[in-house]
């Protein structure tokens, strides 16, 4: 599969100190697709910076997971990770 920018969409911003915003993402991808290198083309154009926390919903499965930015490139690729809670 690939990356559907009109699911990827901002339900909150600029929460705390960090100034994190929360996104969610749905796609039929499993979540290790979606964590792919510069997976969303087009991160730095919706507004996406390192730390903001992205919600991955799986329709093909029915899941979904907490991930978070981990970089965006110089041409405004991001990459998400999973995240772990301590």
């Amino acid at each position: 599969m690939s990356y559907t920018p009109a699911t990827l969409q901002k339900v909150a911003g600029g929460i705390g100190a960090s100034g994190a915003a929360i996104w969610r993402y749905t796609s039929a991808d499993a979540h290790a697709d979606v964590d792919a290198t510069d997976y969303f083309s087009d991160g730095r154009k919706k507004g996406m910076h390192v730390n903001d926390i992205v919600f991955v919903i799986d329709t093909n499965v029915g899941t979904a997971t907490m991930h978070y930015v981990t970089a965006i490139d110089s041409d405004g690729n991001a990459t998400i990770s999973v995240a772990t809670l301590a």
